[in-house]
C-alpha cells in the first residue's frame, strides 16, 4: 500500500536520538507512513537541505513530514497534521517542545525558547502550545508539506545553511499563494542546546542567518523583533552619552525580566529558571551582535564537520 506520509530525518549517522526517534514513529498512531532516513553514507557530508531534497525524490508519500535527528514526535503527530490539510493550506506545523527528559542546563535553554522575551522575533508559539494560526516562516524540525508543492518550488534551497526553511515557507506563501497552518496538536519534541556556550553557537547561526535574510529576503525576515535585539545593543552602547531619562527603557526591560524570572519559578525549579533567566539577556547581546554580522554576508555555507 502507498504510504501517505514519508517522514523524512537528515542525519550524519545514526544516534540514541535517532533511535528515540524510531521508537516513537512506532507509537504512531497512524501509521500509513514511510520512514527515510538519510545519512552521509547516502548523500555524502552535505547540508540537511540536500539530504532532505534527495529524501523528497525518493519519497512515495503525499506528505512531506520533516523531523530533525534530535527530535521526535507525539503519537498523533501525523493523524492531528491529516486534519488539518486542504486545497489551500499546503505546510502544516506545530509546536516544538522541550522533552521532559532534558537536563536542568537543555531545560533552561528551552524556557529561553519558549517564553515571550527570549523568543523574540521568533515567536514564543513555536516552541509552545499556542493558539492555531497562520505562520509564513517556521523550522523543518516539525514542518508537513505536499509533496505536489514542494516539488513545484523545487524544494528546499541548497545555498544557505542554516534558514533553508525560512526560504522553502517563503516559497510556498508568496509563490504558490498557499498557507501554513500551526495547530497545536501537532506537536515535536526537541532536544534543546544546553545553555550557555551550545545555546549561543546555535543563536549566532539563528541571528547571522535572519540578518542576512533581513537583506535578501525581507518579507518574513525583516521584522521588528529581529531587530530589537540589534537596536538594544546600539542603544547600550550610546546610554553613557545620554540624559538620564533614557535609562527608562533599560529599567523597563530588567521589569520585564524579573517578571519572566517569576513566571518561569511557577511551573520550574529554582536553578532551571535562574539559568534561564540569565541566559535571555546573554542571548539577546549575541543575537544582537551577530544579526548585524549577518548584514554584510552574502550567503549562509554549510560547512561539513
Amino acid at each position: 500500500m502507498k504510504p501517505l506520509f514519508s517522514v523524512i530525518i537528515p542525519v550524519r549517522h545514526p544516534t540514541d536520538y535517532l533511535e528515540e526517534t524510531v521508537r516513537a514513529l512506532d507509537k504512531q498512531s497512524l501509521n500509513n507512513f514511510e520512514l527515510l532516513v538519510i545519512t552521509d553514507k547516502i548523500a555524502g557530508n552535505v547540508s540537511p537541505a540536500i539530504k532532505r531534497n534527495l529524501g523528497a525524490k525518493m519519497a512515495k508519500g503525499e506528505y512531506l513530514a520533516f523531523l530533525d535527528d534530535d527530535s521526535y514526535p507525539s503519537s498523533d503527530w501525523l493523524k492531528n497534521a491529516r486534519k488539518h490539510f486542504s486545497k489551500n493550506i499546503t505546510a502544516v506545523c506545530g509546536p516544538c517542545l522541550t522533552p521532559p527528559s532534558d537536563d536542568v542546563f537543555r531545560q533552561a535553554s528551552g524556557l529561553v525558547w519558549s517564553s515571550f522575551l527570549g523568543s523574540g522575533g521568533a515567536g514564543e508559539y513555536r516552541n509552545n502550545i499556542a493558539k492555531p494560526r497562520f505562520v509564513d516562516d517556521f523550522p523543518s524540525v516539525n514542518l508537513i508539506v505536499k509533496k505536489s508543492d514542494f516539488l513545484e518550488v523545487k524544494g528546499f534551497n541548497t545555498h544557505h545553511w542554516p534558514g533553508e526553511d525560512t526560504i522553502l515557507c517563503l516559497d510556498l506563501t508568496h509563490k504558490l499563494h498557499k498557507k501554513i497552518f500551526y495547530h497545536p496538536s501537532v506537536q515535536v519534541f526537541h532536544h534543546r542546546r544546553k545553555v550557555i556556550i551550545p545555546h549561543l553557537q546555535q543563536i549566532t547561526r539563528y541571528a547571522i542567518h535572519r540578518g542576512l535574510f533581513a537583506k535578501i529576503y525581507p518579507q518574513t525576515s525583516l521584522r521588528i523583533g529581529y531587530i530589537l535585539p540589534s537596536l538594544f545593543i546600539i542603544y547600550l552602547l550610546l546610554l553613557p552619552l545620554l540624559p538620564k531619562t533614557f535609562l527608562i527603557p533599560l529599567f523597563i526591560y530588567l521589569l520585564l525580566l524579573l517578571f519572566t524570572f517569576f513566571n518561569f519559578i511557577l511551573k520550574n525549579s529554582l536553578i532551571v529558571s535562574l539559568l534561564a533567566t540569565i541566559t535571555i539577556p546573554i542571548t539577546h547581546l549575541y543575537y544582537g551582535i551577530f544579526f548585524i554580522r549577518g548584514l554584510f554576508k552574502n550567503e549562509l555555507k554549510f560547512i561539513p564537520l
